[in-house]
């Protein structure tokens, strides 16, 4: 096994320095030197982590064009106490995308299995955060090596990483910011919607949505609210946990709802835990955020702006924003769970990313998928089929 690395983060967490190589020229030369390494090393599989930064994006499709298997990861699509493995691609590029929920019902062959409980949070954030801050800073002060380094996000390095340490700083005030408005908004009783928010900056919001900006989103739940809701209930924007900073979203939010006369109706809670919030709300609303899993676990009405793995209409609400507030189809609770087992029997493997016993609970479990050079969900169907001639011949 070999590595490119893009900068001196990269090197810093690949301790096996013989099979490291450096990419130090400039972006506009990465395919041509991606060609080079190919065949020079003879690859026959890619490892990615996510598959939209640009190059990500061309090397996947360098593989496609000479028949790499390319092996994806991401975060787990039923988070935190899960990670993803696909082939090919994962959030709008899953083959989950092109996938039934009549199909994989059909996969599982209609046996009731018992189904583990959604977990209340993201999971191992603090080492998120912490490891976050450590491969900028690598970047920020050992980066001589690599001169020609581009971030891929739209901010420098710099601001980065001062996002991250501002963000280790202000975190007591924020929680008991979110633990007095969390207080208030329970006390009140009032029946509200959940805006589930995501990172403005996140591949999901960016490549797979129709909006340019978080505002455009912002606007638009403000706007359907106004125009639907009941008089007498709120909207409550809930941030990602991991949310730096870098967007004025406390103010875009009072600028939208001012302007659509529902200030005093509208609020925002910073992070924290999203299933108590879950359980007092009566609807929630995201652009494909990984979160609305849990909302779809409870059993509760979801409208979602962007494409996603679990955008079936057996459970996803298709409602115009006014009319999901006014009176919101709920979802077909036995076909979403069916859904859930089938992701779980598939490309879920449990682990986590950001903690030395989470790394190897995901090794012990997915080597041996990749090995097999299957796409998790063939693999199913595999099984699926060998099951189904089974039973053929013990019938006679």
């Amino acid at each position: 096994m070999s590595r490119i690395g893009f900068n001196a983060g990269d090197a810093h967490f690949w301790k096996h320095n013989d099979t490291y190589t450096a990419f130090t020229d400039d972006k506009s030369n990465w395919r041509v030197f991606l060609k080079s390494y190919l065949d020079r090393e003879g690859v026959t599989d890619m490892v990615l982590y996510g598959d939209t930064r640009d190059i990500h994006a061309e090397a996947r499709a360098e593989a496609q064009t000479r028949g790499i298997t390319v092996h994806c990861f991401e975060e787990g699509y039923l988070r935190p106490y899960w990670i993803t493995y696909e082939h090919g691609g994962v959030n709008g590029h899953s083959p989950l995308m092109e996938m039934s929920v009549a199909e994989m019902q059909a996969q599982m062959g209609g046996a009731q299995r018992p189904v583990p409980e959604a977990p209340a949070q993201w999971g191992a954030l603090w080492h998120h955060i912490l490891l976050g801050a450590l491969y900028h800073w690598q970047i920020l002060f050992r980066n001589g090596a690599y001169k020609n380094y581009r971030p891929h996000r739209t901010i420098s390095v710099r601001k980065e990483w001062f996002l991250y340490v501002r963000r280790l700083a202000l975190f007591p005030f924020h929680v008991m910011e979110r633990k007095r408005e969390t207080r208030n908004l329970h006390k009140s009783g009032a029946n509200y919607h959940l805006v589930l928010l995501q990172l403005a900056h996140d591949s999901s919001f960016t490549e797979h949505s129709d909006f340019t900006n978080i505002g455009e989103f912002i606007d638009l739940c403000c706007k359907g609210f106004a125009e639907g809701a009941p008089g007498y209930h709120r909207l409550v924007f809930k941030t990602h946990p991991l949310e730096d900073g870098r967007e004025p979203l406390g103010q875009i939010i009072r600028d939208c709802a001012t302007a659509y006369g529902v200030a005093d109706r509208v609020q925002m809670i910073r992070g924290g835990k999203l299933g108590p919030m879950l359980d007092h709300a009566n609807t929630a609303v995201t652009v494909n955020s990984t979160a609305g899993q849990q909302v779809l676990w409870r059993g509760m009405p979801l409208r979602i702006f962007g494409r996603s793995v679990y955008a079936k209409p057996e459970f996803v609400s298709e409602q115009p924003l006014a009319e999901f507030f006014a009176n919101p189809k709920l979802p077909d609770n036995e076909a979403y769970r069916d859904y859930r087992q089938y992701l779980l029997e598939t490309s879920q493997f449990s682990g986590g990313f950001y903690t030395e016993t989470g790394r190897a609970e995901i090794l012990r479990n997915v080597v041996d998928v990749m090995l097999e050079n299957l796409n998790p969900y063939e693999e199913r169907c595999r099984k699926s089929k060998l099951r189904k001639v089974w039973d053929a011949q013990s019938a006679h």
